[in-house]
């Protein structure tokens, strides 16, 4: 996500905060929102998915694939 569609969230919030925020705002305001955590969320697993774990039995596992949750990024 972009600098710029960060700082158009925290103006929409300050706005709701000071003023309230029109219909449409508060809708763009959702959109962005969604697509803040969208992107966290893909940044975590991607992160997650590199995490190799050592088993108790010795074996070396990737959390990704243990998981099923590896989709060749």
């Amino acid at each position: 996500m972009d600098s710029q569609k960060i700082k158009r969230i925290n103006e929409l919030y300050r706005k709701s905060k000071a003023e309230g925020l029109t219909d449409a705002e508060a809708k763009e305001q959702k959109m962005l929102r969604q697509e803040y955590l969208d992107a966290i969320r893909r940044n975590l697993r991607g992160q997650l998915d590199q995490i190799d774990v050592q088993e108790e039995d010795g074996t070396v596992v990737n959390l990704g694939e243990k998981f099923g949750n590896k989709k060749g990024n």
